[in-house]
């Protein structure tokens, strides 16, 4: 006698993959494929050199990601040789790497910059854009402190930004290190913009949440205290912050009082939050 079982067949989930791109100066690439791993997706960390070369291809990934560093020793401005890179030079397929990253966003894919992948992402125009044609409109320059800022802030989200890398989150502590983090709008009609559209994603606050222009709770001093910015479609997200640098309770510096004053509090760092918003994202729109 034969039996015949009929067996569910088993749902295989897509993971996500964020390409993590190095060299040249950038130094925090590892703290962002761990910050992926984490939010459960699949990192890849290649040399820009490989992407120019066709070793692997950016539109084998669901997210592109700048991390901080200082790229060709920041000399010319900090990201300004690395966007001249990416808007000059040719690739084997003929192309820049900015019109392989304009087909990139009209596929519906998402780019994260910290610090100075914000910087190179401002320089190259793809931050803020509001007007959709890749010209630079704004700049980060140097702080008003005139020296480097290492220092962990506060910044309070903007709640009508409504890039899905930011979903749920308020206030948020978070480290930053940068000697160029002032962001320069180039004229009132951009800053318009910036403000109509809700581009402003992070503004730097007081521990309640309270925009501040003050020092050092505002470490640059940049217009609108911004310190992070979208494009109009939420797609790419450019902060100055390092949220890579805070996925674990015990990065930050005061934990021990904080564990002892909330002994329920959870171990992961605040910063994990954006990652695993883009990768519960994706991963919905990818596995639909």
């Amino acid at each position: 006698m034969f039996v015949f079982v009929r067996c569910k067949k088993k749902e295989i989930m897509k993971k996500v993959k964020a390409l993590v791109i190095t060299g040249f100066g950038i130094n925090c690439e590892e703290e962002m494929a761990a910050a992926y791993k984490l939010a459960e997706a699949e990192a890849e960390i290649y040399h820009l050199n490989d992407i120019f070369n066709g070793i692997t291809s950016i539109h084998n990934f669901d997210v592109l990601n700048f991390p901080g560093g200082f790229s060709f020793g920041d000399d010319l401005g900090s990201g300004k040789v690395l966007a001249n890179k990416m808007k000059y030079k040719k690739m084997d397929s003929g192309k820049t790497l900015l019109e392989e990253i304009k087909i990139f966003l009209n596929n519906g894919k998402f780019i994260l910059g910290i610090c100075n992948g914000f910087q190179f992402l401002v320089k190259m125009g793809l931050l803020p854009n509001t007007k959709g044609n890749f010209d630079q409109e704004v700049t980060l320059t140097r702080n008003n402190s005139a020296k480097y800022e290492d220092r962990w802030i506060y910044l309070k989200k903007n709640p009508n930004c409504k890039t899905p890398f930011l979903k749920d989150i308020d206030v948020m502590p978070c480290p930053v290190r940068h000697g160029e983090g002032k962001l320069i709008i180039k004229d009132k009609g951009i800053k318009t913009e910036i403000l109509n559209q809700n581009m402003n994603a992070f503004s730097y606050c007081d521990a309640d949440g309270n925009i501040t222009s003050e020092y050092p709770l505002n470490p640059n001093g940049a217009d609108l205290d911004c310190a992070a910015l979208t494009d109009p479609s939420g797609q790419v997200l450019g902060m100055m912050p390092h949220p890579e640098a805070f996925l674990s309770l015990y990065n930050h510096p005061n934990w021990g009082q904080l564990k002892r004053q909330n002994p329920d509090i959870s171990e992961d760092g605040a910063g994990l939050k954006i990652f695993r918003n883009i990768v519960k994202h994706v991963t919905s729109s990818i596995n639909l």
